[in-house]
């Protein structure tokens, strides 16, 4: 966290300063696409957003990245301590945990529901023990929890021109859109640890299985039929982002940019995907560094167009946080999985 960050939200305790540091380590190393368009906000916005992201980094890495060798029940022990010291950290409003101190400042300063955080531990949880989902609709039941409470948290962030309830829905589809691009570019390293994320109805229509699907990942192979179910993946992920792009209107004007740089760096994944012939078992599907560049100033050239109608000269200039529609906190002093696994 730069101290013009911390200093423009008007953290101050050296305690919270160094959480918030934290979180935005977390979130430059394992999320690039989204600590890049975490750029494009107001400068005193910043480090809510990567208190919410780290603590959701912090989650995902519980599950999926911690020692190789801990176990199932292991890495459940863990995440239900997390639980533990997040929800006494949401009573007392503070906690010794760096990471969880930071989410719960952030939840507290912006009025985040704290159900958000449940239903994000909920599937955090799922993940131990579920390796594959029979339709979309028990796939989108674990985003709920996954991705689209991630986009609920920001919205309060990101304030709103219309009332908040309005924007929540596709603030919501925003999240699984981006899982969904996840799912489809990580299918392969997903199956090396067990899971299939895509839903077993949508391969089955087109005469795929894990065992076929296992096939293609272990002998570099191609198959027509996983071709055609990755190609219906991507387009279903595409109806999810056409959900999501309304919302984006509804931002307050200078959050706009950094969404719209989201949005389209991560369509831009399915772009790179079908470019390369749907070959996500065997290799990473990667944006092109001139493609990432030109959406960056693309939207540099729209916050500083926002940042003139709103008469605001420059980042170090930026107004306090405001939410143009609040909704209070249920409780005074309470106040993100694979929202995914980011490394583009």
């Amino acid at each position: 966290m730069t101290l013009r960050e911390l200093d423009a939200a008007g953290i101050t305790d050296p305690a919270l300063r160094a959480a918030y540091t934290r979180c935005r380590q977390l979130n430059a190393r394992h999320g690039k696409t989204y600590f890049l368009a975490t750029r494009l906000l107001p400068v005193e916005r910043r480090p809510a957003v990567h208190a919410l992201y780290g603590f959701a980094r912090w989650a995902d890495d519980i599950v999926d990245d911690m020692d190789t060798s801990a176990t199932p029940a292991e890495r459940a022990a863990v995440l239900h301590r997390l639980q533990e010291r997040l929800d006494a950290g949401v009573r007392e409003g503070t906690s010794t945990e760096p990471v969880v101190a930071a989410v719960v400042d952030t939840a507290a300063r912006y009025g985040i529901d704290h159900r958000h955080f449940t239903d994000f531990m909920t599937s955090m949880r799922q993940d131990l023990v579920v390796t594959e989902y029979a339709d979309y609709a028990a796939l989108r039941r674990y985003m709920h929890g996954s991705a689209a409470v991630i986009g609920l948290q920001m919205v309060p962030v990101l304030g709103t021109v219309v009332p908040r309830e309005e924007a929540e829905p596709h603030a919501a589809a925003l999240g699984v859109a981006f899982q969904l691009t996840n799912f489809l570019r990580d299918v392969g390293e997903d199956l090396d640890r067990g899971r299939i994320y895509l839903p077993s109805d949508l391969l089955s229509a087109h005469g795929v299985d894990r065992e076929l699907l296992q096939w293609s990942r272990s002998t570099g192979a191609r198959d027509p039929r996983i071709t055609s179910a990755l190609r219906a993946a991507a387009s279903l992920t595409r109806g999810v982002y056409r959900e999501a792009v309304p919302g984006v209107r509804m931002l307050d004007p200078v959050s706009r940019p950094c969404i719209r740089t989201a949005l389209v760096l991560y369509g831009a994944i399915l772009d790179a995907i079908d470019d390369d012939g749907y070959s996500v078992l065997h290799r990473r599907a990667v944006v092109p560094r001139r493609r990432r560049g030109a959406v960056a100033c693309d939207g540099l050239i729209r916050l500083a167009a926002a940042r003139m109608r709103r008469g605001v000269p420059g980042p170090a200039a930026a107004p306090a946080p405001a939410h143009t529609h609040p909704v209070p906190h249920r409780h005074a002093a309470a106040g993100v999985r694979r929202s995914g696994k980011e490394r583009v």
